[in-house]
């Protein structure tokens, strides 16, 4: 096998994967994980920024970069100019390096840039203020809306006290078991909430 050959082969290989990654995650095809070591870069804004604070440098979009840009530039290296194998090689790798970060950063920088780690105290739907959707009758079940990290909610809901609640009356969740919420109405709340403030 020649170098261009081998060049070569490595620029479609990471062609083919770089696509292969895009069409992965864009479009939910099938797909496997492979766990390989993976070298850990702290991103700026310490612990508790956008990922976590890290992203290994070494992952699957970085390596398919690298492998294109190495391929490619050895490649063109190779069939047009007068270096020797050892600076075609050189030159190969620090471009395989360049499309590598080049990569990393867009992903880090860009993509990731608004990710957060979900806090599941930001799902607790205890304390959640909703409307009745559906009405609730004395005893029974019925259902309300509420909104929870910009997301329009609905679920299964029971009066606390077992009253009946109309369809747009104000409440609180004060529980949340077995997919049902247990609700107050607002205003009594509010108001005992006021009586206690007065004393």
């Amino acid at each position: 096998m020649t170098w261009a050959m081998f060049y070569l082969v490595c620029f479609l290989v990471g062609v083919t994967l770089s696509l292969l990654s895009f069409l992965g995650g864009s479009l939910h095809l099938p797909h496997f994980h492979v766990h390989v070591a993976h070298v850990h870069v702290h991103l700026p804004g310490g612990p508790h920024a956008g990922t976590g604070g890290e992203m290994p440098f070494l992952n699957f979009g970085t390596i398919a970069a690298f492998l294109a840009w190495f391929g490619g530039a050895g490649y063109l290296l190779t069939r047009y100019s007068s270096f020797v194998v050892a600076g075609v090689l050189i030159l190969a790798i620090i471009a395989g390096i360049v499309g590598a970060t080049i990569v990393f950063w867009f992903v880090a920088k860009l993509l990731l840039k608004h990710d957060r780690e979900l806090d599941p105290a930001d799902y607790d739907r205890v304390g959640v203020l909703g409307h009745v959707s559906s009405p609730i009758r004395e005893g029974g079940t019925g259902e309300i809306i509420f909104s929870q990290e910009g997301t329009r909610n609905t679920c299964g809901a029971r009066s606390e006290n077992g009253e009946a609640m109309s369809r747009g009356t104000e409440v609180i969740v004060t529980r949340y078991e077995r997919g049902i919420a247990y609700v107050r109405r607002f205003e009594e709340l509010a108001e005992e909430e006021q009586a206690s403030t007065t004393l």
